[in-house]
């Protein structure tokens, strides 16, 4: 309902600078408090069943007891309000109720502050300079603890039965752990549903990052509604894909090429890296297995005598690097590396890295949960070339995916 323009200039005569509206005792501010406690004052009317000084409340059993005086925390500052109250204490007022403290949005900023990584003394500071109000880090913990049950909820909600992509991969944190501080593995798995969008499908901690573990993770997926993944792109642990394999035996499963590339490349020094890099292309940008593998012998021929551990990686793991070659090129383009989950790792670790040490599992994934929620809001567009990809799946995989 649009307020009417007379009331407007009826409210603004007078006020001449700009602190005499949104200054700490502006016109807003006191246009807010009268507001809030009109709307008090009508709540208890509709409480009691008749108006303030009526001769309805008379033998009503119940009647007016003057006023409590609140603070509460607002964008704008500390603004001190009239609370009215009841004599038998029955009075539970909806628009301020009873133990709120904080009002018009002043939790989510808390929560924003928190999601980007700030600790409790650095949001405790901001309040402070920004909005002038002291805010306890008790306040600011109660305000976090709030997301939990969210975050529980979200992690038990249920999946859809197929999607045809899903990234794993981990990053580290330092956890406080039985008085000991200790480095567990953020499990993150990271699903391209049908209509090409991303989404997270939960978040695991554990002490170490380990094929048993991921088949506890994976097995947890499937549980919560997903009867298919037609490729799962992996890291180079070892396990890994026999854990997907076991729960998802019809999926496909692609070691990371970048990891590959990566653990090649820690072999060698920085002077000739570029020179063994160059000659890794060929391998996993060939059009044909075949062509693969005759890169792979031209490789070994040029550097198998210098870094032998190279080639012999490569070679191992053919049997998971192959699966590329498995599909066309718009599909290949998809796969060929974890960077989709990888530069959400990158976002996490940089609202991590403030924190030091964690000072229990439940803080650690409250903070993840909280920065994905942030980050999650850009997840507006489809996956590069995900037209071309789902066409070329749906050809492959007729049975186990349908284009709607």
């Amino acid at each position: 309902m649009a307020i009417r323009n007379d009331l407007i200039d009826e409210l603004i005569k007078g006020y001449q600078k700009p602190e005499d509206i949104i200054g700490e005792n502006g016109l807003l501010k006191q246009l807010s408090k009268a507001i809030l406690e009109r709307a008090l004052n009508a709540e208890m009317t509709h409480h009691l069943g008749y108006e303030k000084h009526s001769l309805e409340g008379k033998g009503s059993g119940n009647s007016r007891n003057g006023l409590s005086r609140k603070t509460l925390i607002t964008d704008d500052g500390p603004m001190e309000i009239d609370v009215p109250r009841d004599r038998n204490g029955e009075f539970e007022p909806q628009i301020i109720r009873k133990g709120q403290r904080r009002f018009s949005g002043f939790d989510d900023k808390i929560l924003s502050m928190y999601a980007r990584g700030m600790s409790v003394r650095d949001i405790q500071g901001h309040l402070k300079e920004i909005y002038n109000v002291d805010v306890s880090p008790d306040l600011i913990s109660s305000v976090t603890d709030e997301i939990i049950d969210e975050m529980q909820e979200w992690q038990n909600r249920t999946l859809e039965s197929v999607y045809p992509i899903v990234y794993f991969d981990a990053l580290w944190l330092k956890i406080r752990d039985e008085g000991r501080v200790v480095n567990k593995a953020a499990y993150v798995a990271l699903g391209i549903r049908q209509d090409g969008l991303k989404e997270i499908l939960g978040i695991w901690l554990e002490k170490e990052e380990g094929a048993k573990f991921w088949l506890k993770v994976i097995s947890e997926i499937q549980s919560r509604g997903v009867q298919d993944i037609l490729i799962a792109c992996v890291d180079g642990l070892k396990g890994f894909p026999e854990a997907v394999e076991a729960v998802f035996p019809k999926a496909f499963v692609q070691s990371c090429i970048v990891h590959m590339i990566r653990n090649s490349l820690k072999f060698v020094p920085w002077k000739e890296r570029k020179a063994v890099a160059a000659d890794l292309k060929p391998i996993y940008t060939a059009h044909s297995e075949e062509e693969a593998l005759r890169a792979l012998d031209a490789f070994s021929k040029t550097w198998n005598d210098t870094y032998p551990m190279i080639v012999n990686s490569w070679s191992s793991n053919w049997s998971r690097i192959r699966t590329l070659f498995d599909f066309p090129q718009a599909i290949r383009k998809i796969i060929y590396t974890t960077n989709a989950i990888e530069s959400l790792n990158y976002q996490f670790r940089k609202v991590t890295k403030t924190r030091g040490t964690f000072p229990s599992d439940e803080a650690a994934l409250k903070l993840l949960y909280m920065a994905l929620k942030t980050i999650s809001k850009k997840w507006t567009m489809t996956v590069t070339n995900w037209g071309a990809a789902i066409n070329q799946m749906s050809i492959i995989f007729p049975e186990r995916i349908t284009l709607v």
